[in-house]
């Protein structure tokens, strides 16, 4: 049997490629050493934030698992940035640890041309004929042929774990790592580099004196991840440990708090004590880590005269008393770790469960990757997830999406004898997964990446609010999305406008019994005639304004994410018309195709550093040509040239 797609590595990547790819209909194989810890979480049990949120969104809104799964299994969710504008708000959830993994090998299980197989790949087989993927042979030897391979093996190339002096090899705790694919790849002529993550101690809750914490509670009103509403019998159902103060139980979900607390000097000191034998300072750790996720030393040495720095204890379950102490991510040894923690008041006492710990492993800069994340160097090899040089469950889980269905659709191609298939690409002005993939494969790492929005030229366009509107109506012409997701999200459509035009039609005047309502709901009174559109668009005007017009004025029962897109597209009308008119102007040269082989070096007026960079990075579009470092205005305008003739 030679399947269509086979998957390498089960995490967060690899169950959202493989879930795809499946249900596009290919048949589709998921490899992984460890079945029962598909998509664990080793760092943090969280899932979303500012720009990871709206990729989960994004996820979502292209038939993917993450958020219906974060909100099947979340114990604590809640809106972040509320004080800020709509393009940086984002949703933010614990998430049962445990439990998600089992609701995602559950998925797994049930999907439709999906088989789930416990093995380690030891080496590709290459057709060296035509330079494509024909398979895999696994640890114990089996041949397994395939159309297509995607590797989305984390931190388990070469993996090393690293606390103190005490070094092992391992993808993450207790797990081994894979030699036999980080050799493949090199013989294969792809250059690898080396990232750093970590993970902090993990303590008892049964021992911290949670007085000298400040509660974070999660939502009081009901908030989802999903476009989808989850079936009741699909969430989770659990009653706290009852040692987890702060509990919150609402109709729709159980909230569980996190707790803040700080670094003391105490710990600062310590720190400072034991940097020679700390193994990012002492020459044992060699390999970049995160910028926007350090070690705990690594803010002690950049940031010298900070007092303190936040840290989180965050419940890794229900039923566990395993609390992660969140901003101590650490690879000091673990007498330092268990001292560091005895300096703290609220973890004086604390039992450490587990001390934190380092990870060095391989990966691919994604150079060597097409935006279809196939590799240039195999036809039918897509590569996912920090394999690429990223950081985070949701990059990982936004690329394998992405993976498993360019990896389906060039399936039908290979198995057909063709060569040449149309991938499936996102541009930047259209997701935020766009921007990542365009960001990876037109630089040269040296960290590990994480999306931010401010790496969005049209964040303003790539509201979590609106994923769905933009990216489900190419999810279901992939076959990811049903008919009936469709019809919503088209009658969701609707509604937005026909409210828009009804609110510019309606006169509002400074009559008594109007601000008497007005008033009523905490919102200004008309001081002079106006249009609803414009009443709307004021700053201290928000949705309790529909409630006030009722449904003489609107259409009965308007959902809430029709209000909330209405009153975003109506406060920042001018601001989308803008970027929208950016877009249009940008997409002229955007998406104007360069062919794979065009020879830079006959090109006469390139300069030398930007036929360096065009030839090592190959672009697909002049779009991502002109953002490669090195190739000037000046570069692209002979680029131009040289394309029309």
């Amino acid at each position: 049997m030679i399947w269509d797609v086979l998957v390498i590595g089960g995490g967060h990547a690899g169950c959202e490629a493989a879930l795809a790819a499946a249900r596009i209909g290919r048949r589709t194989l998921l490899l992984t050493a460890s079945p029962h810890s598909l998509a664990d979480m080793p760092c943090n049990p969280s899932i979303g934030g500012p720009a990871k949120g709206h990729l989960v969104r994004e996820i979502d809104a292209l038939g993917g698992e993450m958020g219906k799964n974060t909100d099947r299994t979340q114990l604590q969710i809640r809106t972040l940035n509320t004080g800020k504008g709509p393009a940086v708000q984002a949703l933010r959830a614990q998430a049962d640890k445990h439990r998600y993994a089992e609701a995602m090998r559950r998925v797994v299980a049930a999907q439709p041309n999906l088989t789930l197989r416990a093995s380690m790949v030891e080496r590709l087989v290459v057709d060296r004929t035509r330079r494509c993927i024909a398979g895999v042979v696994t640890e114990s030897g089996e041949l397994i042929a395939s159309h297509t391979v995607v590797i989305t093996s984390g931190t388990f190339l070469r993996g090393k774990l690293i606390c103190g002096e005490l070094v092992t090899e391992g993808g993450r705790h207790g797990e081994r790592p894979s030699t036999g694919l980080s050799r493949e790849l090199a013989d294969l002529g792809l250059r690898l580099g080396r990232l750093k993550t970590g993970t902090p101690p993990r303590v008892d809750a049964r021992t911290v004196a949670f007085s000298h914490t400040a509660l974070q509670p999660g939502s009081p009103t009901p908030l989802r991840f999903s476009f989808d509403t989850l079936p009741a019998d699909e969430r989770l159902t659990a009653d706290p440990l009852p040692l987890y103060p702060g509990v919150e139980r609402h109709a729709w979900a159980t909230q569980m708090a996190c707790y803040l607390m700080h670094t003391t000097p105490a710990v600062h000191d310590l720190i400072r004590a034991n940097l020679h034998r700390a193994p990012m300072y002492n020459g044992a750790i060699t390999a970049a880590g995160p910028r926007y996720c350090p070690s705990i030393e690594a803010k002690i040495v950049r940031f010298p005269d900070k007092e303190r720095h936040q840290l989180y204890l965050e419940p890794e379950g229900f039923d566990t008393e395993w609390l992660y102490v969140q901003g101590m991510n650490t690879s000091l040894p673990e007498d330092v770790q268990r001292a560091m923690l005895r300096a703290i008041p609220a973890t004086r006492d604390a039992a450490v469960l587990r001390a934190g710990y380092a990870v060095e492993y391989d990966y691919v800069p994604a150079s060597q990757t097409r935006a279809s994340l196939e590799s240039r160097a195999l036809s039918g090899l897509f590569l996912a997830g920090q394999v690429n040089g990223t950081s985070g469950y949701e990059e990982a889980a936004a690329q394998g999406v992405m993976a498993g269905i360019n990896a389906a659709l060039a399936s039908s191609a290979y198995a057909a004898g063709q060569q040449q298939w149309e991938p499936f690409l996102l541009p930047r002005s259209q997701a935020y997964t766009g921007v990542m993939l365009d960001d990876l494969t037109t630089t040269d790492l040296d960290e590990p990446y994480r999306l931010h929005t401010s790496r969005a030229e049209y964040r303003l366009l790539l509201r979590q609010d609106n994923a769905d509107l933009r990216l489900t109506p190419l999810a279901y012409r992939l076959g990811l999305a049903s008919r009936q997701r469709f019809d919503a999200v088209e009658a969701k459509r609707a509604a937005i406008a026909e409210t828009l035009r009804t609110l510019a039609a309606l006169r509002l005047a400074p009559a008594d019994s109007l601000n008497v309502r007005l008033v009523a709901q905490g919102l200004p009174p008309l001081d002079r005639p106006t249009t609803g559109l414009e009443y709307l668009r004021r700053p201290e005007v928000g949705g309790a304004f529909f409630a006030v017009l009722g449904d003489d004025a609107l259409r009965a029962g308007l959902p809430d994410d029709v209000v909330e897109a209405v009153e975003i597209e109506a406060k920042y009308q001018g601001y989308v018309q803008k970027q929208l008119a950016e877009v249009a102007r940008a997409e002229r040269t955007e998406s104007l195709p360069i062919p794979e082989r065009v020879d830079y070096r006959q090109m006469r007026g390139l300069r030398a550093e930007a036929r360096d960079q065009l030839l090592k990075f190959r672009p697909m579009t002049v779009g991502q040509a002109s953002r490669l470092a090195g190739v000037t205005p000046a570069d692209v305008a002979v680029l131009l040239i040289r394309l029309r003739a």
